[in-house]
C-alpha cells in the first residue's frame, strides 16, 4: 500500500481538486484506492457526494480505538472508497496532541488497511502542524501542488526544511505545477526558473481552467463528466507521472534489498 499525501503549506493551491481526481484516475486503473478527507471543510467529500455514515467520533480513531474501516464509505465507482471529513476534524489537532505517538498516529492508523488498499491519497489541510506531521511520517509520497508565484518558491523551501528536521528521509516529495495561468509571463518565466531550482518536479502542469470549477457543480471527478477536455488531460498526464516515479522508485529500492542480501 502506498500513501500519497496532497499537501501544502498554503491553502487555495489546487489541493482538493487533485486529491479527487488523481484518487479517482487511480480507480480507473484497477487500483484498490482510498481517499482520506483530512480538511474540515470536507470540500473532496463534497465533491464525491458522501458524507459519514457512520456515528464515530474522531477522538476514538485517533487513539486506535477504532478500525478506519469501520469509517470507509464507498463512492459511485469501482475500486474507489473514502473517508469522509466533516467539521469535526477541526479538534484534529488537539486530538493529536493529547494522543500517544502523536506524530504517528495517522500512519498507526493506517496500518489497519494495508492489505485493502493499494492506494491511499489523503487530502490535507493547509498549515504547518502536528497534523502536517503526523502526514509526512504516514506518507511514502508528498504530492505539493505549487502555483507558480515569487512565493512559492520559498514555500516550498520551508516544506523541504521542515521535513529535514523531522530527519523524513523515507518520505520522497513531488512537487507540481498548478491552476497554472499559461497567458501569464509572470506563471511562464516563474516555471522555467523555478525547475531549476526544484528536484523531482513533474514536468506535467495542471492548468487555472473553469471546466475544473465545473466540479462542484457535477459533484464528479472531471474525467467522469469531460474526459476528452484539456483540464481532464492534464490530471492524466500528471497521474502517468507520478506513477512512473513510484515505479522507479520501487525499482530502485528493490535494487538496494537485492544488493545487500547477496552479502
Amino acid at each position: 500500500m502506498k500513501v500519497l499525501g496532497i499537501y501544502n503549506i498554503k491553502g487555495g493551491v489546487g489541493k482538493t481538486s487533485v486529491s479527487v481526481n488523481l484518487s479517482y484516475l487511480s480507480s480507473l486503473d484497477g487500483n484498490r484506492t482510498l481517499l482520506w478527507d483530512l480538511d474540515p471543510q470536507g470540500s473532496s467529500s463534497f465533491f464525491y457526494d458522501k458524507e459519514l455514515c457512520v456515528h464515530t467520533s474522531l477522538k476514538r480513531i485517533i487513539k486506535g480505538k477504532v478500525d478506519l474501516s469501520d469509517v470507509v464509505t464507498d463512492t459511485d465507482y469501482q475500486n474507489l472508497d473514502i473517508i469522509p471529513s466533516d467539521f469535526s476534524y477541526r479538534h484534529i489537532e488537539n486530538l493529536l496532541e493529547q494522543a500517544k505517538k502523536s506524530k504517528k498516529r495517522i500512519k498507526e492508523a493506517l496500518k489497519s488497511l494495508k492489505d485493502e488498499y493499494d492506494y491511499v491519497f489523503l487530502d490535507c489541510p493547509p498549515g504547518i502542524s502536528i497534523l502536517a506531521e503526523n502526514i509526512f511520517h504516514a506518507c511514502d509520497y508528498i504530492l505539493i501542488p505549487t502555483v507558480p508565484t515569487p512565493l512559492c518558491l520559498r514555500t516550498y523551501d520551508q516544506i523541504i526544511s521542515y521535513m529535514k528536521d523531522d530527519e523524513l528521509k523515507s518520505t520522497e516529495v513531488i512537487p507540481f505545477f498548478s491552476m497554472v495561468e499559461v497567458r501569464k509571463s509572470v506563471h511562464q518565466n516563474l516555471m522555467k526558473e523555478l525547475a531549476l531550482k526544484m528536484p523531482n518536479l513533474c514536468t506535467t502542469f495542471i492548468p487555472f481552467m473553469a471546466d475544473i470549477e465545473k466540479m462542484g457543480i457535477y459533484k464528479k471527478p472531471i474525467e467522469d463528466f469531460m474526459p476528452n477536455s484539456k483540464a481532464s488531460n492534464s490530471f492524466k498526464g500528471l497521474w502517468k507521472e507520478i506513477v512512473k516515479k513510484n515505479l522507479k522508485h520501487t525499482l530502485i529500492t528493490n535494487t538496494k534489498i537485492t544488493s545487500a542480501s547477496s552479502f
